[in-house]
């Protein structure tokens, strides 16, 4: 029998104060304080692991996440520009109150107006698809029955999880990604298991 591969799928840390509760998306942004710290409590936590791969968006928060494992993993990281986050377009830089002001909408429905592109200039999830999915084959064929870590964003995780688990974009609402949180997948030519879902071992840390 083929061994799994198993991909864990780390979202980037707690970021600036200022950006709390905004679509980010593109805005380049730094960890807080906070951040650092639950970056390495999640990499403690990745000690046991052995990685046969790292890969990484080439975004702020995801570098600065990505910093405390490498340093202690043998697997020398490879930064992917399609792993950054999705393009929230005209919603780039607002709260959610604002979306709800300025767009008369919930952005709680953001992925259900993500999947029908209708948010303002922003990326479709078809688009965003498009550029995440081969980021995702070309990281299941290198790491064939291997291990590999993704250190990304909440969207680009979503959207992976999409696509491992064959549903719709507006289903993985129901699925909480928090900051530096791990979600573990098996992988198999025919079907993926999630193992863990968005661990986040910092809770644990006085």
């Amino acid at each position: 029998m083929e061994s799994p591969t198993r991909l864990y799928l780390l979202r980037h840390g707690e970021v600036e104060a200022r950006y709390h509760r905004i679509f980010g998306g593109r805005i380049d942004m730094e960890l807080s304080p906070r951040g650092h710290e639950q970056a390495k409590a999640l990499a403690g936590w990745l000690r046991a692991v052995h990685f046969n791969a790292i890969y990484s968006s080439p975004m702020k928060r995801a570098q600065q996440t990505l910093a405390p494992l490498a340093a202690h993993s043998p697997a020398a990281p490879r930064t992917m520009d399609d792993l950054r986050e999705v393009d929230f377009g005209a919603w780039t830089g607002l709260s959610w109150q604002q979306v709800h002001e300025q767009f008369n909408v919930s952005a709680f429905d953001w992925l259900h107006m993500l999947e029908e592109g209708a948010i303002p200039g922003a990326e479709s999830a078809a688009n965003l698809r498009a550029r995440v999915e081969p980021c995702l084959r070309r990281i299941l064929t290198e790491c064939r029955g291997q291990t590999a870590a993704i250190v990304c964003h909440g969207g680009v995780i979503r959207m992976l999880l999409a696509v491992l688990l064959q549903l719709p974009v507006p289903k993985l609402a129901h699925f909480d990604i928090e900051y530096a949180s791990a979600t573990v997948v098996e992988c198999l030519p025919r079907r993926a298991e999630v193992e863990l879902l968005n661990f986040t071992p910092w809770r644990d840390v006085p």
